[in-house]
């Protein structure tokens, strides 16, 4: 490619296709369908599939910048080996949080969500798409001046802030998109924050009428506008990675 994304895309290729894998190996499991192999278990000790992907992390990244540049097929190979094993550790993200299984729960879908929001960010980087930030600091690199550079990372700050905040707010998606779309990360920090997310508890629980009525608005917005997005969300999530079992 000329746009010297080949190994990016490979990257991303290789995560979403062993994504789709790991997850219909899982569920062949779960499924108790005899012909399929079943979990690595030598010595009886079970082996999740995110150690055989910090393996493969390892070695593509490893061997990715061990390579010199004009090898770029074998830097791709060596990204796509990275985003392989990226897949399998993503895919058991929620177990790596709370370091117990909790692959078939609720609280599994987590792991979903990091794949999904890896995917979106990469397949954006893919397209050529830049977060605008680092689009004003490769100017400023390019133009020179103190001036330029104090701006770019002036206005990087202030949008990491904000998606931070809109992150707290509950509000991943917005977080993530909006780095690479400045306008999203105004109004997701400016709006209110969803009634579970770590910012209402800190604020919104506060004594007095004028936290009580924000809070009473965050719940009737989630009811009438998040929770079917939610429910279309665990829909499409239980379709690629099977439904929870509690």
């Amino acid at each position: 490619m000329d746009t010297g994304r080949l190994p990016l895309f490979c990257f991303f290729a290789a995560m979403v296709l062993g994504f789709l894998s790991i997850r219909f190996s899982t569920r062949m499991i779960r499924a108790g369908v005899r012909w399929w192999p079943g979990n690595v278990t030598p010595g009886g000790l079970h082996i999740h599939h995110s150690v055989f992907g910090l393996g493969l992390m390892l070695l593509g990244g490893i061997v990715g910048f061990a390579l010199p540049p004009d090898l770029a097929g074998w830097r791709a190979v060596a990204a796509a080996v990275f985003g392989l094993g990226a897949a399998l550790v993503l895919d058991e993200f929620a177990l790596i949080l709370r370091l117990r299984d909790v692959y078939w729960s609720r609280e599994g879908r987590e792991s979903v969500t990091a794949v999904f929001a890896a995917c979106a960010v990469t397949g954006l980087l893919v397209l050529g798409v830049l977060p605008e930030n680092l689009t004003d600091l490769i100017r400023a690199d390019d133009q020179g001046g103190l001036a330029g550079w104090a701006g770019a990372i002036g206005l990087a700050a202030l949008n990491l802030g904000l998606a931070v905040v809109t992150v707290l707010k509950g509000k991943l998606w917005t977080g993530l998109i909006g780095l690479f779309f400045p306008l999203l990360l105004y109004v997701g920090a400016i709006r209110l924050a969803r009634p579970a997310a770590p910012w209402a508890r800190w604020f919104y629980h506060r004594p007095g009428e004028r936290w009580a009525r924000r809070l009473e608005r965050a719940r009737r917005r989630e009811e009438r506008f998040h929770q079917p997005v939610a429910r279309l969300g665990d829909r499409l999530s239980a379709l690629v990675a099977g439904r929870p079992s509690s």
